[in-house]
C-alpha cells in the first residue's frame, strides 16, 4: 500500500513527477486567482499527481487567502525572538535535534528547521549556502510559515493536520518553494499530549524519498522521549491548581469551569474554547477559519461575531485577542487521557475518558483530535490486552460495535471463563454484521 504521506512512491521519476504537479498547481491557482470556490477546487481526481493531503492542504491554503507568490512575515526578532525561543519547550531538545540532524543536513546541503504549534520558525541551522537560498524567501528564524500564512509546506501542514508530511517541489503552495523539498514531524509534550510543534528537514528533491520522513519522525519520537525523562519545565509544576477546567469528553456542548462558576458552552464556543485549549500561545483569525469551518465560504465576519459572543460569556480578563488566547492555564480532561497514555497508565486513561471529544463536532481540527485521542486509546488498550479495560471499552457505548477489542477480549478471557460463550458470540455478530453475512 501506497503511504499517502510519502512524496514519491518507489521507481516515480522526479523530474517527471515535478512536472505534473507543477501544471495541476498553475491550474489550481489560477482557478484561485479567478475567483473560484476553494481556488480552482479540484486539485485533481484520486489517482492523480496530486496526493489527497497536498490536496487538502491547497484548498485549506486558498480559504485561508494566501498567495502563490507572497512571502512569508517575519513575527519575531531580535530580543523577542530571543526571549520566546528561551521559553519555548523545544528549547530544551534542540541539542538533541542538533546531534541526530546536524550532520546529516551540513552534508547533505539541507536545513534542520524548529517551529512552534503555529508554524512560527524558531531555528534554521544547516549548510551555509542552502541557508542563503532560504533567506531569500524567509525561511528564517521568527517568520511565520503556518499554512494560513504561506500554504502549504511540510512543518506548517505538520502542525496543521498534527501528522509527519512530506512536501515535494510544486507540491508547495508558494512558487518560490517550488525547488526545494521537506519533511516535518510534530512534536508532542509527553505529559499533557499538547502539540508543541514540528522538526524539519528542507532540502533539494534527495530529499523526496520514503527515508527522509521515517527519519524526522524517529527524531519527533526521540525529542518526546527525551522530554518525558526531562519531566516537566518548571514553570509547570509551580502552578499549584488549574485557573480553568474544561470538559469536553462525550458532551456536545462543553462544560467550563472558572472562578467558582461552571459554564455550558455552546456547541461552537465549546469548538473555539478546545482549540485555544490546546494552542496556549495563541491562534489568528485565519487559523481558526481553517480550523472550524468545512464550508469553504465561511467568513471572518461570521467568525469575529462568534469570538465576541465567547468574549462577552467568559470576559475579557479571560480571552484576548491579537492572536486570540486564553490568558489561564486550561486543565481539559482529553488532556488528562493524553497525558495518562503518555504516562503508560492506560487503566488511569480509561477511568478519565468519558466519550468521544464533542461528538456532534464536524469542524476539522477537532475532528483530527477527536480522532488522536480515540486512536491512542483503543491502541493502547489493544496493545496492553488486559481482559479488565478491554471489557470496560466494549462494554460502552463507543467500544460496543469495536470487532478488533471484542476479539481481543475473547482471547485474553481465562480459559473456561464464564463470560467467553458470550464474548465469542457478540464477536461472531459483529464480524456478520460487518462482513455482510448472517450468523449461523
Amino acid at each position: 500500500m501506497v503511504n499517502p504521506w510519502v512524496a514519491l512512491e518507489p521507481g516515480a521519476d522526479p523530474a517527471q513527477r515535478a512536472g505534473a504537479i507543477r501544471r495541476a498547481h498553475d491550474a489550481f491557482t489560477t482557478g484561485q486567482a479567478a475567483g473560484a470556490p476553494g481556488g480552482g477546487g479540484r486539485p485533481g481526481p484520486p489517482g492523480s499527481s496530486v496526493r489527497s493531503v497536498v490536496a487538502d492542504s491547497w484548498r485549506r491554503s486558498a480559504r485561508a487567502r494566501v498567495s502563490p507568490d507572497g512571502t512569508a512575515p517575519v513575527e519575531l526578532s531580535d530580543g523577542d525572538l530571543d526571549a520566546y525561543r528561551a521559553e519555548h519547550p523545544l528549547a530544551r531538545v534542540m541539542p538533541l535535534f542538533r546531534d541526530l540532524m546536524g550532520t546529516f543536513a551540513m552534508d547533505g546541503e539541507h536545513l534542520l528547521a524548529v517551529c512552534d504549534a503555529q508554524g512560527r520558525l524558531l531555528w534554521v541551522e544547516g549548510h551555509t549556502a542552502a541557508r542563503r537560498r532560504a533567506d531569500r524567501m524567509n525561511f528564517v528564524p521568527g517568520a511565520a510559515w503556518s499554512e494560513s500564512a504561506v500554504g502549504t509546506n511540510a512543518p506548517g501542514t505538520a502542525v496543521a493536520v498534527d501528522r509527519p508530511v512530506q512536501v515535494f517541489a510544486a507540491e508547495h503552495f508558494n512558487r518560490t518553494v517550488h525547488t526545494w523539498t521537506c519533511a516535518a514531524a510534530p512534536v508532542h509534550d509527553p505529559h499533557s499530549g499538547r502539540l508543541l510543534g514540528a522538526v524539519d528537514i528542507t532540502g533539494g528533491n534527495r530529499l523526496a524519498h520514503p527515508h527522509s520522513l521515517a527519519f524526522v519522525q524517529a527524531v519527533a519520537r526521540a525529542a518526546e522521549s527525551q522530554l518525558a525523562l526531562l519531566g516537566p519545565p518548571p514553570a509547570a509544576s509551580r502552578t499549584a491548581s488549574p485557573a480553568v477546567e474544561l470538559r469536553a469528553l462525550g458532551l456536545d456542548e462543553a462544560l467550563l469551569t472558572t472562578g467558582g462558576r461552571t459554564l455550558r458552552l455552546s456547541r461552537r464556543h465549546s469548538e473555539l474554547v478546545v482549540l485555544l485549549a490546546c494552542h496556549p500561545q495563541g491562534m489568528t483569525g485565519d487559523e481558526l477559519l481553517v480550523a472550524l469551518y468545512e464550508d469553504e465560504h465561511t467568513t471572518p465576519v461570521t467568525l469575529r461575531a462568534e469570538l465576541s459572543r465567547l468574549r462577552r460569556a467568559l470576559g475579557d480578563e479571560l480571552l484576548r485577542s491579537r492572536p486570540y488566547r486564553l490568558t489561564a492555564p486550561v486543565t481539559a480532561d482529553f488532556d488528562t487521557v493524553l497525558c495518562h497514555l503518555a504516562g503508560g497508565s492506560p487503566a488511569a486513561a480509561v477511568t478519565a475518558y468519558r466519550g468521544p471529544l464533542l461528538p456532534s463536532s464536524r469542524a476539522p481540527a477537532v475532528l483530527r483530535l477527536r480522532d488522536r485521542v480515540d486512536g491512542q486509546l483503543r491502541a493502547a488498550l489493544l496493545a496492553r490486552r488486559d481482559p479488565e479495560l478491554l471489557s470496560a471499552w466494549t462494554g460502552s457505548p463507543w467500544g460496543a460495535e469495536d470487532l478488533e477489542a471484542w476479539a481481543a477480549l475473547a482471547a485474553v478471557l481465562p480459559q473456561g471463563s464464564p463470560r467467553a460463550p458470550l464474548v465469542l458470540q457478540r464477536v461472531r455478530e459483529l464480524d456478520a454484521e460487518q462482513s455482510g453475512f448472517p450468523v449461523r
